[in-house]
């Protein structure tokens, strides 16, 4: 029997089972869909309890309050000394809220990290914060990013928002990515950071006089990510529809999805580092608790046992087919 069977080609009563089976995925699917149903509202609901914390931590942040002395009073934790909770030292000049907050949250963060330039960095210490919000008829979300004045851009506020649809497979009834909208950020003078200027000299071939021609060409920037790429249509030529595409919408919705997921809900733990603890933990989930980190015990009984790994025909247990 091939890998995929043809069901065609299936005796009548195999056939009648396969049927029942796929009568019993069915069911399934739709107690799939019900379930993500009502965790999207269990998401939404909670949203609305933890807003007014993210309200608070949005007044701190910006100064606009102060947190009293209980607010401010912590013990330790078990990896930290007394120095990283003493608020007991007299400052010689006063800090207004926490500056570059969000900066150092979203900087901390490897996979945003690395979208961010030096020049972004100017910009983004303006960011005073982010929210995120569900979408009222779709299953997606909207991102919103809040800005003091700046030297960069004249927008308050900018946002993202990204649509869900449900998957055209019904069998499996899932959500999956749509597209994604971004605002359109207004630059001040010479203050674009998504583009560059290559000024050239050109020199006349007969009169040989010199004239400067200035050109922008795209530039690196955290702000591209107002700007997300677009899907293709079945009207678009495959000649132009870029090569990486899929990639590239993949990368925008991970990045929304972190900062949705990761970055507003544990912002203080990303602008302390603590959140790089819970990153490592992640990155080691896959290892078995008995399994050697460098492999050298493990070559080292291989040795014992007088044989290579994989000797008499037997592939190590990790690559083994179930």
């Amino acid at each position: 029997m091939s890998q995929i069977t043809e069901l065609q080609d299936l005796p009548s009563d195999v056939k009648r089972r396969v049927n029942a089976l796929r009568n019993i995925q069915d069911k399934h699917s739709a107690l799939e869909a019900q379930f993500r149903e009502e965790v999207l509202a269990l998401e939404k609901k909670y949203l609305t309890k933890h807003q007014p914390l993210f309200d608070q931590r949005a007044k701190i942040v910006a100064g606009d309050i102060e947190p009293s002395d209980a607010e401010a009073k912590r013990e330790p934790d078990e990896d930290e000394d007394e120095d990283a909770v003493d608020v007991s030292k007299p400052v010689d000049k006063p800090t207004k809220g926490i500056p570059e907050f969000w900066l150092t949250a979203l900087k901390t963060n490897a996979e945003i990290g690395e979208l961010i330039t030096e020049k972004d960095e100017e910009a983004l210490k303006a960011l005073k914060n982010i929210k995120y919000s569900y979408l009222p008829d779709n299953p997606g979300f909207k991102l919103e990013f809040f800005f003091s004045e700046n030297d960069f851009f004249t927008n308050k506020k900018l946002e993202k928002t990204y649509y869900l649809i449900n998957s055209p497979d019904a069998s499996y009834g899932d959500v999956v990515y749509d597209r994604a909208e971004g605002t359109k950020i207004d630059w001040k003078e010479d203050k674009d950071l998504s583009v560059t200027v290559e000024i050239k000299t050109q020199r006349h071939k007969t009169t040989n006089k010199t004239r400067t021609v200035k050109k922008t060409v795209p530039a690196p920037t955290f702000f591209s990510f107002f700007n997300p790429p677009k899907p293709p249509s079945e009207d678009d030529d495959e000649e132009d529809i870029d090569e990486d595409i899929d990639q590239k919408l993949e990368m925008d919705y991970e990045i929304g999805e972190t900062i949705k997921e990761k970055i507003i809900p544990h912002a203080v733990d990303w602008f302390t580092g603590k959140a790089l603890q819970y990153e490592d933990n992640e990155d080691y989930d896959e290892f078995d608790e008995d399994e050697d980190f460098d492999g050298e015990e493990g070559e080292d009984d291989d040795d014992e046992e007088g044989g290579a790994p994989g000797a008499e025909g037997e592939k190590p247990a990790e690559c083994k087919q179930q």
